[in-house]
């Protein structure tokens, strides 16, 4: 096996993006960080690499280190086996809290199976049950 694989394709394989041209896009857009350097598309990933990675489902970026290089989607087993998390804990916290915000926001209008629980409600409330 080589000692370096393309960034997009490491990317892809270890699972952090569903897609390669999702993953080229956040490197084209320099957002992703090796040992403190933008990253370009055309870059190698190598073992022992410090990578600083956003997350595609919201804000926030993940610390990984490299520990193996794969260029094709495994299972998420043998993908998490490639990379070390060293994410803090409250990034992970802030982008929970972020994700049920916006899910809230997201709500509006009650679909018609809700209404017809909320008319239930209401029914079984008059009748006093």
């Amino acid at each position: 096996m080589s000692d370096s694989v393309r960034a997009d394709k490491w990317l892809w394989a270890v699972r952090f993006y569903k897609t390669r041209a999702l993953a080229v896009e956040i490197l084209g857009n320099g957002k992703v960080k090796r040992n403190g350097h933008v990253m370009k598309r055309s870059s190698s990933v190598h073992v022992g690499d410090g990578l600083e990675i956003p997350f595609a489902e919201g804000p926030g970026v993940r610390d990984i280190l490299v520990l193996g290089l794969i260029d094709k989607r495994v299972g998420a087993p043998e993908a998490r086996a490639c990379y070390e998390d060293r994410t803090k804990p409250e990034v992970y916290d802030s982008l929970k809290n972020w994700q049920l915000a916006k899910a809230e926001a997201a709500k509006g209008r009650p679909t018609k199976k809700d209404r017809r629980a909320i008319d239930q409600i209401k029914q079984d409330w008059e009748w006093g049950l």
